[in-house]
């Protein structure tokens, strides 16, 4: 190996290391964030047909998420058993780059979650990732997946007079992605990109309408059904942070990680080109 192409190796490598490590570092506090995922009891052999076609769809996934922040998918297959449906949808306010993010975070932690199952579901702060053998794109479903009610606030008058004023508007507002705020309390709602106008509607209007009635006078709330949510927070909901699983790491502790093997990596390959940039000098007649 010439010196050009030892120096040349070696910015490449470096330059890509460092790509890495600040799109890592530069996404957004939060988007990250586990809400809820769950699982399929169905599983599949390893090296199966069905595996080899999961294994397709994600990076289908992945590579949409680079310019588009919703779509679906389905991988065919000459046996029925084998076809695999998928979608991933982000927060309508990420940009592209925090989208693609979210989206392969969400990925890996269904494959920690939903290790050999045939489906899987996670739902992160900014994106939703979901697969399955059995199709569910274009159906509406209300099944609420994911409830949180904060502390009374008891103040009827104040911020859940302007909770209610929120959600109306969120109700009557069009659009999958909706936001808006009054005083202090702000709420978001949004729908799954493949149920229609009609569709999302009266899927939000039911999330609404929980929302209201079964979290009462708390200082925040979150609903989450099946093909949508809705959520609001007031200003005396403080810090709105949800726990992350047992079974994961904090966001921090990933970060913190990450760069420990991204250093590792640069440090490994500079001894390596080192190694052979000396052997390059010490051979016989420079061969």
């Amino acid at each position: 190996m010439a010196r050009s192409a030892l120096v040349h190796y070696l910015f490449t490598f470096l330059l890509s290391l460092s790509f890495i490590s600040n799109s890592y570092a530069s996404s957004p506090t939060g988007t990250a964030t586990f809400l809820f995922g769950g699982c399929t009891q169905q599983r599949f052999a390893p090296g199966s047909a069905y595996e080899s076609n999961l294994d397709s769809l994600l990076t289908s996934l992945l590579n949409s998420a680079t310019y588009s922040s919703y779509n679906n998918f389905t991988v065919e297959s000459s046996s029925p058993q084998d076809v695999i449906y998928g979608l991933y949808q982000c927060r309508g306010d990420l940009s592209m780059p925090d989208c693609a993010t979210c989206v392969a975070r969400a990925v890996t932690r269904a494959g920690e979650l939903c290790s050999k199952t045939c489906g899987g579901a996670v739902q992160l702060e900014g994106c939703y990732v979901k697969y399955d053998n059995d199709s569910f794109l274009g159906v509406e479903d209300k099944t609420v997946v994911m409830k949180k009610c904060g502390p009374s606030d008891g103040d009827e008058a104040g911020p859940m007079g302007q909770r209610d004023a929120v959600l109306a508007n969120l109700a009557s507002e069009g659009g999958l992605y909706r936001v808006g705020g009054s005083g202090e309390v702000q709420g978001s709602a949004q729908c799954i990109g493949d149920l229609s106008a009609g569709e999302c509607q009266d899927c939000l209007s039911e999330a609404i309408g929980r929302l209201k009635s079964e979290c009462g006078m708390a200082v925040y709330g979150d609903m989450f059904l099946a093909k949508c949510y809705a959520r609001y927070s007031t200003g005396r909901a403080g810090q709105h942070v949800y726990p992350q699983p047992h079974e994961g790491k904090s966001t921090d502790e990933g970060s913190k990680t990450f760069a420990i093997i991204v250093g590792l990596l640069a440090g490994v390959a500079l001894l390596i080109i080192f190694v052979a940039f000396i052997r390059k000098v010490f051979e016989p007649n420079g061969k």
